[in-house]
């Protein structure tokens, strides 16, 4: 008696056990889902999928007659095999030199230079956090640590890339009015210091959330949206057309890929301002 008590006390333990872990094998490991990404990691359209989903096969777009391929890449895609990039197409490379005034990319040379060394335009971009520090301290930090440009014909206009805030709130705390203002800072002081007006790399969603889709910077900055899908759909407001369109994530070849809304000469275009 006392042996078979034990063993309907052990069987009750072990069901009560299963019933407390059933929840978490049915609905996956949802705190390494969930889970804040290590400051720096972070690379553009990394929320594109996330909040706006990935809609349809790539690629399946004609906006112009022609368009030219063009890839963005960070410290994810490590050392970069541009040769095999460009043999398959692309054209245009645009590199993550900097986040925040905290972190510069590991493989910026390799990736910055090796893209130009192949033949390829390129460029840099920043990944904004305007929760740390001012818009005008992030662009210097930028310039500082690759982001500037020069009028070689081969050097794209920096980029800016305001979007999902992978580590916390998706807006950085900031109202519409206090995000506008700390891109027009962003914006403004790497003109002063370039010359160009950067580049603007967002999604639409993102826009309208934290800005309140402000209209006022389509008459100045080349706008590079990120929608993953067969059209490119809505733009933010102020941008009557995109200059570049982040179409996929999964692209046959490494990093983001990107068409250009132009051929090969409107890159060059943009690349001497």
């Amino acid at each position: 008696m006392p042996v078979h008590r034990s063993g309907k006390t052990l069987a009750g333990a072990a069901l009560a056990a299963l019933a407390l872990l059933l929840p978490v094998a049915l609905s996956g490991p949802a705190t390494a889902a969930d889970a804040i990404p290590e400051r720096g990691s972070a690379h553009m359209g990394m929320g594109v999928v996330k909040h706006d989903g990935q809609g349809g096969k790539p690629g399946g777009i004609s906006i112009q007659a022609t368009q030219t391929e063009g890839v963005d890449v960070s410290s994810h895609q490590g050392n970069v095999a541009w040769s095999t990039l460009w043999n398959s197409g692309v054209r245009w490379a645009y590199v993550k030199a900097t986040e925040g005034t905290y972190y510069k990319n590991t493989y910026f040379t390799q990736q910055y230079n090796g893209s130009y060394n192949v033949g390829m335009i390129r460029g840099s971009y920043h990944f904004a956090t305007p929760d740390t520090t001012t818009g005008a301290a992030q662009a210097d930090y930028f310039v500082n640590n690759g982001g500037g440009w020069s009028r070689d014909g081969r050097t794209l206009p920096g980029a800016l890339d305001i979007e999902w805030n992978p580590y916390g709130a998706t807006c950085y705390g900031k109202t519409q009015s206090g995000m506008v203002a700390w891109i027009r800072d962003f914006v403004n002081r790497y003109k002063y210091r370039t010359g160009r007006d950067p580049v603007i790399y967002t999604a639409t969603s993102w826009w309208k959330q934290c800005t309140g889709n402000y209209s006022g910077f389509g008459a100045t900055n080349p706008l590079w949206v990120a929608r993953y899908a067969t059209t490119v759909g809505e733009l933010p407001a102020g941008w009557p057309y995109y200059t570049m369109w982040q179409y996929t994530s999964s692209g046959p070849t490494v990093g983001d890929h990107n068409h250009f809304n132009g051929d090969l000469s409107r890159v060059q275009a943009l690349a001497n301002g």
